[in-house]
């Protein structure tokens, strides 16, 4: 999926009409002084069909009124979810990609949503809510549900994702939401315990969800829990939409950004859904109340219950690199327009020229590229397991590429989210009071892109998910025994005992400019850190400790660190490695 060189090449006139010269105006110093052709460099990354896609999207929002910006407007927040409604709708009637096209290249989805996000989050966002995040776990499930797959990308209905309670977020496992099997009418019944266990921060559900895809400890009738499984429930009438009987649904409020999105909470007081309406991913019951899985172990049948999580993680990474290309296309571009001071009373130069500016932006710039690079080769990693899903693929490989690409979506996350965080802010310093103008939408960008760092799991808890994911590898390097990863990730470590007695023996600026010496010296850094995370570990353990207390000491001073050496590792691997 990742463009091939030679899809770069061709002539000039068909770049150009590709890809439009860009107007006359102040940055045209700048961009004749390029080193390369920007259009053949487009072409190279994206390919032509991206762009051609992003054109067509582009070219739509720019001439449908729907969508046009009105500066200095100030929607009110029942309004601008109105407008977000009826904006998501019109996405459906233009149908910018058919299946068929995803199935070809799934990078045109990330494409699409990234796209939209650029122009607004709140659209964007509702529109993956119900495609892909409501839809992607019924899609999974059971061939029964074809029909209902068609309402959903006819908008007949419309969806969300119901997964965070009040009191449980994180910690999926402590959800609270019941789902008893009624043998007697072949039913599930759907039951909130209290106000703390309502299904809460819900995108789509405060106004205009249909339907959602609820997830609950699913009960049988001997009493018995078998742990967090989804099941489709209605909240809201097709027509009308109001609450089903038994349902009490509502908007959470006022949120720091994306405001247009309507978050919302639910609680379902004895609820009846047909016996049909378990999404049967991880298990299923039978007529008689038995309950059947074919996944026999309790993590893995955890992780088949969440495996959607890793897809909603990969669109927060590229949406946050999204967020972070709209930063700094906007500071770069003004700090090569801005002038101020020179080398005489009579000439200033652009703020670009200062090698400050550049130390605070650039970076940003180069790790916008590679960690585009990573999200999208992250993706073909979990298209390749989502196959696997769909045809119910159940061999080892499959499971340790499910936790592999667990571990990476726990890593990538917070890796992204947080440098879009840091990113945003330096950009908007880095533009001055010019910066702090909203119409100059990095307050806006920075809003939107705050949430990327907490929900679909908080980063500081993501980041022990790797840990753990690294750690339980040592048994393996300890014994000496063969070991990998689908996706290679973790097979540095087969030289992990070698790794550790390198020495650093680089003696200048120039031999550190050589990629192998940085690479080197992160091996042996996650080598070390790994090493000194697991004698901590078993230290802690042998003095007494519970499994919980010691990983809880060890969390800070050295699991943490660890993982965010791997973090930087991750993305460049396999490119750096060939």
């Amino acid at each position: 999926m990742t463009p091939a060189p030679e899809e770069a090449t061709g002539n000039q006139s068909s770049w150009d009409t590709l890809l439009p010269d860009l107007p006359k105006g102040p940055l045209c110093r700048y961009r004749r002084k390029a080193s390369f052709n920007w259009k053949q460099m487009a072409v190279f990354l994206d390919g032509e069909g991206i762009i051609q896609l992003k054109n067509r999207i582009f070219s739509a929002l720019e001439s449908d009124p729907l969508f046009a910006h009105h500066p200095g407007e100030d929607l009110c927040r029942e309004k601008y979810q109105e407008l977000t409604f009826l904006r998501c709708k019109r996405l459906f009637e233009y149908d910018f990609l058919t299946l068929q096209e995803v199935v070809e290249n799934p990078l045109k989805i990330l494409c699409l949503v990234n796209c939209l996000g650029m122009y607004d989050w709140s659209p964007s966002l509702q529109y993956l809510l119900h495609c892909g995040v409501f839809a992607g776990p019924i899609l999974s499930a059971s061939k029964r549900f074809a029909d209902f797959l068609k309402q959903i990308y006819k908008m007949e209905v419309f969806g969300c994702f119901a997964l965070t309670e009040l009191s449980h977020g994180t910690n999926t496992k402590g959800i609270r939401t019941t789902a008893t099997f009624d043998p007697s009418t072949q039913e599930f019944i759907i039951h909130t315990p209290d106000f703390e266990a309502a299904k809460f921060w819900v995108g789509n559900m405060g106004k205009h969800a249909t339907h959602a895809v609820v997830y609950a400890q699913l009960y049988t009738p001997d009493g018995q829990c078998h742990g967090l499984h989804s099941f489709i429930v209605q909240i809201r009438d097709t027509k009308s939409l109001l609450p089903v009987p038994g349902v009490m649904v509502g908007d959470i409020g006022m949120k720091l950004g994306q405001n247009g999105l309507d978050n919302g909470f639910a609680m379902f007081h004895n609820v009846r859904i047909p016996k049909e309406n378990i999404l049967n991913i991880a298990g299923d019951v039978t007529p008689e109340g038995k309950y059947l899985s074919s996944v026999k172990d309790v993590k893995e049948h955890f992780r088949a219950a969440l495996g959607s999580l890793s897809t909603g993680r990969i669109f927060i990474m590229a949406a946050s690199i999204t967020n972070l290309k709209l930063a700094l296309s906007i500071a770069i571009r003004f700090s090569a327009a801005r002038c101020q001071f020179g080398p005489t009373d009579d000439e200033e130069i652009p703020v670009l020229e200062y090698q400050m500016q550049q130390w605070r932006l650039l970076p940003y710039l180069a790790a916008a590229y590679a960690l585009d690079y990573f999200c999208k080769s992250l993706l073909e990693n979990f298209v390749e397991f989502y196959a696997g899903v769909l045809t119910k693929q159940r061999s080892q490989r499959q499971v340790d590429l499910g936790r592999e690409i667990h571990a990476l979506c726990a890593a990538g996350k917070p890796l992204i989210s947080w440098t879009a965080q840091q990113a945003v802010q330096e950009c908007r310093e880095a533009c001055g009071g010019h910066g702090y103008l909203a119409m100059n939408r990095l307050g806006e960008i920075r809003n939107d892109n705050d949430p990327n760092c907490t929900y679909e799991g908080d980063n500081n808890v993501l980041l022990q998910q790797t840990s753990n994911y690294l750690m339980s590898w040592m048994n393996c390097i300890r014994d000496k025994a063969p070991f990998e990863s689908p996706s290679g990730t973790i097979n540095v470590l087969q030289d992990y005992h070698h790794i550790l007695g390198w020495k650093f023996t680089a003696n200048s600026v120039e031999d550190c400019m050589d990629s192998s010496v940085p690479l080197a010296a992160y091996k042996w850094l996650v080598c070390y850190l790994l090493q000194e995370s697991d004698l901590k570990l078993s230290k802690e353990r042998q003095s007494g400790r519970s499994d919980f207390e010691a990983k809880n000491n060890c969390q800070v001073v050295m699991l943490q660190v660890n993982n965010l050496v791997n973090l930087f590792r991750m993305p460049f691997w396999s490119s750096a490695t060939g």
